[in-house]
């Protein structure tokens, strides 16, 4: 799709994983603006993903966490599927196969292929989602900013599930979703945005990513209208401790659920 008038010229690419986030993101990117091209990594497979967790935190959390996600995640999800496939009706979001005639493959987003590839399409702006941690190298490769969509209010909460731990510790306030710059750190990066969510009583653990998405989309295409003007502005961090989460154990989720009712 060409890009709007106003933005005519411009290059706006897409470095991310595979999955049904980086598809719903593209079509709303592309529909707005006009996304040149997209690069998709190779997941870090199953063994590899899960020896490296158990190497920071243990076998015995990461056998928990598997436990969670075959007892609890996946029921929800299946059970959640209404409620997500409305939620996408409700505000228009496409989540359709990405077009392969504007899909680059590679191994790694670290891989020199991707540099490579980066430094050939020379974008004004790169959107980043659902990627590895990205290497200095590959963010200092361009001069144009990185942007990413982080499920989670950073500092505060880095790393993943940040909307479900949010309302774990009885910290509504601070459950919602960030647009910032990427860096070396695990989002650690300049907050350009932030929203917060205020999940249903039918959301879960497997709806919140959903309705974060859908709360950081105008916040991303505001971002991205910013780099493309050269007028990002950051935004100082909220108050609190920064911290990286992971995935809940089964045994996390009954407490919380007991304590204080999150799903």
């Amino acid at each position: 799709m060409s890009a709007a008038p106003e933005f005519a010229g411009k290059k706006i690419v897409m470095l991310a994983g595979p999955g049904e986030s980086t598809d719903i993101l593209f079509h709303a990117l592309d529909a707005e603006f006009g996304v040149h091209r997209i690069i998709v990594e190779t997941p870090v497979g199953q063994k590899q993903l899960l020896k490296r967790r158990a190497e920071k935190l243990g076998w015995a959390t990461v056998m928990g966490q598997i436990a969670f996600k075959l007892l609890v995640a996946a029921p929800l999800g299946r059970s959640s599927r209404p409620r997500l496939q409305s939620l996408k009706q409700a505000h228009g979001l496409n989540d359709g196969a990405l077009p392969e005639d504007r899909t680059i493959r590679v191994p790694s987003v670290n891989d020199p292929a991707c540099i490579a590839t980066l430094q050939a399409l020379n974008p004004d702006v790169v959107v980043v989602n659902g990627t590895r941690i990205i290497a200095k190298r590959v963010l200092t490769s361009l001069s144009c900013p990185f942007i990413n969509t982080h499920a989670g209010i950073t500092p505060l909460y880095r790393g993943v599930h940040g909307g479900y731990w949010a309302l774990a510790n009885d910290d509504a306030a601070n459950c919602g979703v960030s647009v910032h710059l990427v860096d070396a750190g695990i989002d650690t990066g300049g907050i350009i945005a932030q929203a917060r969510i205020q999940p249903e009583p039918e959301d879960n653990f497997t709806t919140y990513p959903l309705l974060q998405l859908i709360a950081g989309l105008p916040l991303l295409k505001d971002a991205i209208r910013a780099a493309l003007a050269g007028t990002i502005t950051l935004q100082p961090a909220p108050e609190g401790s920064s911290r990286l989460w992971s995935h809940p154990t089964l045994a996390e989720y009954r407490a919380n659920r007991r304590r204080n009712g999150t799903r």
